[in-house]
């Protein structure tokens, strides 16, 4: 991706939270040289995986595949001594989506908290990773739902669903619907080692360095 893109996203992030009267934590806004007399913060940032976050999964068609995203507090897999949670916020353009990835550690609830519909679409595969033709029970806001493989699941503002563990999912903004400002309350998360995609991507995108960053990403700080 090119730096110039990042910023694009981060700025039109923003804007959308300002609209929703989201407030991030006060280096959410910081310049990279903002950081530099911070080395205890940048350390914990970066160890916990908090900060802003774009990426294109290494398609290089962001406005298709691609999302952006802001941790906001994380705790550590594996250290029963750090925090046992997670929350992020996750901002896709219409017609923008994550592909089917899965967790086999982190639960995960995703929530549509403003903007146009959230489609999210599950399916379960045998140890070959081949498709499972088997239905899938979901949990809408306490109320169990029953879907086939790869039919969407719509939610509309404040709606929200229990992702299970090892469960498939993908999902996107609705064309016509308008950008999702979109919402996740999870267990501890790792994107280093507890994200399993279906095909081949790279969750981290190369960046070009075709202007400065307008905020640094999390695994740069």
């Amino acid at each position: 991706m090119k730096r110039s893109e990042i910023n694009i996203a981060i700025q039109t992030a923003k804007e959308m939270m300002e609209k929703y009267s989201w407030t991030l934590p006060h280096w959410a806004y910081w310049s990279k040289s903002d950081y530099e007399n911070k080395s205890e913060l940048r350390k914990y940032l970066n160890k916990h995986q908090m900060g802003w976050d774009v990426t294109d999964f290494g398609k290089g068609i962001f406005h298709e595949q691609g999302i952006t995203l802001f941790c906001i507090r994380n705790g550590i897999q594996g250290d029963a001594n750090d925090k046992p949670y997670a929350e992020k916020l996750l901002f896709m353009q219409e017609g923008q989506e994550i592909p089917f990835h899965s967790h086999k550690i982190k639960l995960e609830d995703i929530i549509n908290r403003g903007g146009g519909d959230l489609a999210i679409e599950f399916l379960e595969v045998d140890e070959k990773d081949q498709e499972l033709s088997n239905k899938i029970n979901v949990l809408v806001d306490g109320e169990k739902i029953l879907l086939d493989p790869h039919e969407p699941l719509i939610l509309k503002k404040g709606q929200s669903v229990t992702v299970e563990r090892n469960i498939f999912h993908r999902f996107y903004a609705v064309k016509g619907s308008g950008m999702v400002m979109a919402g996740e309350v999870s267990q501890v998360n790792d994107d280093n080692n507890d994200n399993y995609f279906l095909e081949p991507v790279g969750r981290f995108s190369e960046i070009q360095e075709d202007e400065l960053p307008l905020h640094p990403l999390w695994n740069e700080i």
